[in-house]
């Protein structure tokens, strides 16, 4: 706990989970908008869900150098839970380019 009361770990943990979070969604709008052959808007939501994606891996980065200059020696369900979910939002962004590439080869076909 900080001088706050606050766990800085769980507060960490948590910017990354929401951060994350945001990512998968505008990689799943990424694939709504191409699918409507909207590539434009897809590709700024691909380009936001990178910036939340960075955001998530910036907060993982922190715990890995807090760990690394051991400040904590645990890991909890909620930094588990985390980083779950940053390795999910990777998948989303793999999918979400390749689901985008095909609507295009689509589009093209037709």
């Amino acid at each position: 706990m900080d001088e706050s009361g606050k766990n800085p770990i769980e507060e960490i943990a948590f910017q990354m989970v929401t951060a994350v979070n945001d990512a998968r969604v505008n990689y799943l709008k990424a694939v709504h908008a191409a699918r409507n052959r909207d590539f434009a808007v897809a590709q700024q939501y691909i380009e936001a869900g990178d910036d939340r994606y960075s955001a998530g891996h910036g907060a993982h980065t922190r715990l890995l150098q807090m760990e690394a200059a051991g400040t904590f020696d645990r890991v909890n369900l909620l930094l588990m839970h985390a980083e779950d979910q940053l390795i999910s939002a990777e998948g989303y962004k793999m999918l979400a380019v390749e689901s985008i590439h095909i609507y295009r080869a689509i589009q093209h076909k037709g």
